[in-house]
């Protein structure tokens, strides 16, 4: 039919049925945005996994799941504070997950100075590690310096481009190693001069 030819009364109908296309396809797409997302953001929090999940959580995740594995040790200062820091991640960023065990259970014989240990995974693939006390910056680390480092890594996704703390070091493999040891000889000197003060 011709528009020209329709009464105003057939035209507001005509322009109400539209209106509700519109609004029926817009709801569609925001109902499949949202069971995407859904889908997607069923995490939130740091699993305890043995050796026995390890394939089932870590290699087997599904795809494009990234998977952040904490391997860590009961009492260790350092794994306590990665620990609270790793809760408050799982929690800001479910899309991702978040899995720990201990050293040894998951790993037999893994070398408790390696920890902290964490390695990032994608698709069963190991894609990064953080491997041992510097490369967290000690007991420095802040919950932006770790999750810095996992955004780094391409573990975490944020709307924008996370800004690196200006108050974090990056070290190389031996850089944390150099500062450690310099500090601890000028703690030594410092307290030789002391007793020789005596």
């Amino acid at each position: 039919e011709q528009l020209d030819k329709k009464t105003l009364d057939e035209l507001d109908e005509l322009e109400d049925e539209e209106d509700e296309r519109v609004l029926q396809e817009y709801r569609r797409k925001r109902l499949l945005e949202l069971q995407e997302k859904a889908s997607r953001s069923r995490f939130g929090e740091v699993i305890e996994i043995s050796a026995i999940d390890y394939v089932k959580e870590v290699n087997q995740a599904g795809t494009d799941i990234w998977v952040i594995l904490y391997l860590y040790k009961s009492g260790l200062p350092i794994c306590s504070l990665i620990a609270d820091h790793l809760r408050s991640l799982a929690l800001k960023y479910p899309e991702t997950k978040f899995v720990k065990s201990i050293s040894t259970v998951c790993i037999s014989n893994y070398p408790d100075k390696n920890l902290p240990t964490i390695f990032i995974y994608c698709n069963g693939e190991l894609k990064s590690s953080l491997i041992g006390p510097f490369a967290f910056g000690g007991m420095n680390c802040r919950f932006e310096h770790l999750e810095y480092k996992l955004y780094e890594s391409g573990a975490i996704e944020t709307k924008g481009k996370l800004q690196k703390p200006d108050d974090m070091k990056t070290y190389g493999a031996n850089d944390a190693a150099d500062d450690f040891l310099r500090s601890s000889i000028r703690q030594s000197m410092k307290s030789e001069n002391d007793d020789d003060d005596d």
